[in-house]
């Protein structure tokens, strides 16, 4: 151990870096994080058929979802990329640009000329800019719980790193929130400049995020690490070497999150278009759902400190296998009441217990020297199923728009997968933090030889 890093004289206690402070962080950032992602996700439901695909026809819905899902092809890529950085300079200077660079496509997107204007460009321009967002996407999760965890203390790493998806929950509040009286707009408002203002209000929440996370600190044990010259030089090839079976598993208890984008994307498509239900109302009921998992992920979260992170996970993604199914009958039914209660069970609670562990359950599967890297690849590539999911489930029942039962079904066999996944992992939540993950040996650096004759 380095004892001058220790020592208190020549490197002060840093005080502000506090589990709070990054947790506050956590949330700030991916509150932008995900604003910016879930109005593009509105959008791809709602509007951008219309205004980038506007010869596809009856596809019209389908290309523009599929733009949705090209970000999540992306995300790997972001993953190797920020993983390896944060893995190598730092978490705290990956976390600032990965906010600088969603903020900057999300409010190009707003700027954008429609089809009608520059003719093909158009969905070009639109996809360049979704495959920013999601390079950008693929490394704020895992890079901000990196952070938290490192600092958090022992038996409450599940509370503290439960903030980051709260951050992804408020993003999607504030998202939905926006899209409410946009989408109120009379039709010719809406696709000619209503729907850009969500798009061009990102630039506030990038202000704030970047002044909230600017002041970070690296954690100690990642500043130890590096002057002592112990992390690794390529942190995707090591993780391969030494962590492949939890990328895996992460890959695989992953695709749960493919329930989230069904509700959020295909499910709105299909009440709006299909069914006749309100825009406003559909939104609504997300944005209750997520109010009240504001409240219970952090809950859920605690449990987790106490008995374990597999069965609060395994159980939450038990109940989103039943509840997909209550929630597309309440939309079949038009009953606005049941869908209330349906959308409440299924994203305040079910979902919930899934979105509250699963940052400390993935990171405590890696040693410290790749666990930025492996825990965005392990959750990038399983999240691929969540992006193409609304887009394929759109294909599938295109033959009959109001058939819905495929989808409930292979949405709960993909939450079964996830629950077998998390069935394999070791419980870590009691393991002490520089004993997760597999061992890593680094070489220490040789010293220089001199020769006999220039000795003194």
């Amino acid at each position: 151990m380095n004892t001058t890093l220790q020592d208190p004289a020549v490197h002060p206690p840093r005080a502000k870096n506090s589990p709070v402070r990054a947790a506050v962080a956590s949330m700030a950032g991916g509150t932008l994080e995900y604003y910016d992602n879930y109005i593009y996700a509105l959008a791809a439901a709602l509007v951008f058929g219309k205004i980038f695909f506007p010869d596809a026809g009856a596809v019209a819905t389908i290309a523009a979802l599929a733009t949705f899902a090209v970000s999540y092809v992306a995300r790997p890529l972001g993953a190797i990329l920020l993983g390896h950085f944060g893995d190598r300079i730092g978490r705290k200077k990956v976390l600032v640009f990965i906010l600088i660079l969603m903020g900057t496509s999300t409010f190009l997107v707003g700027c954008l000329p429609e089809y009608s204007q520059i003719g093909v460009w158009a969905p070009v321009l639109l996809i360049t800019l979704r495959i920013l967002q999601g390079i950008s996407v693929g490394g704020e999760t895992a890079a901000a719980t990196v952070l938290t965890i490192e600092i958090s203390p022992e038996g409450r790493r599940g509370f503290f790193t439960s903030w980051a998806p709260n951050g992804i929950v408020a993003g999607f509040i504030l998202a939905t929130l926006i899209f409410v009286p946009i989408s109120a707009l009379p039709e010719d408002q809406l696709l000619s400049w209503g729907w850009r203002i969500p798009f061009l209000l990102s630039a506030l929440v990038t202000v704030a995020g970047f002044i909230i996370r600017a002041k970070l600190d690296e954690p100690e044990a990642f500043i130890e690490a590096q002057a002592e010259h112990a992390l690794v030089k390529v942190p995707v090839v090591e993780v391969f070497r030494s962590h492949w079976g939890a990328i895996v598993r992460v890959t695989f208890c992953s695709l749960a999150f493919a329930v989230d984008t069904v509700v959020k994307v295909f499910a709105l498509s299909l009440a709006t278009g299909v069914y006749g239900i309100p825009r406003s109302t559909m939104l609504w009921v997300l944005i209750v759902s997520h109010v009240l998992a504001l409240v219970t992920q952090p809950l859920f979260a605690m449990v987790s400190d106490r008995v374990g992170r597999k069965p609060v996970f395994i159980a939450g993604n038990l109940g989103c296998a039943a509840m997909i199914f209550a929630y597309f009958a309440a939309i079949q039914a038009g009953n606005v009441p049941l869908l209330f209660l349906a959308g409440i069970l299924s994203m305040s609670f079910a979902y919930a217990a899934i979105n509250a562990t699963y940052p400390s359950f993935f990171a405590e599967m890696f040693n410290l020297k790749v666990r930025q890297t492996g825990m965005a690849l392990g959750l990038q590539i399983g999240l691929i199923a969540a992006g193409f999911a609304p887009s394929l489930y759109t294909a599938l029942t295109a033959g009959n728009p109001s058939d819905w039962l495929p989808v409930a079904v292979i949405s709960a066999i993909i939450s079964l997968i996830a629950v077998g996944s998390a069935l394999t992992a070791k419980e870590t939540f009691r393991v002490p933090l520089d004993q997760l993950g597999a061992p890593i040996t680094t070489p220490k650096p040789q010293a220089a030889v001199v020769p006999s004759g220039e000795q003194s």
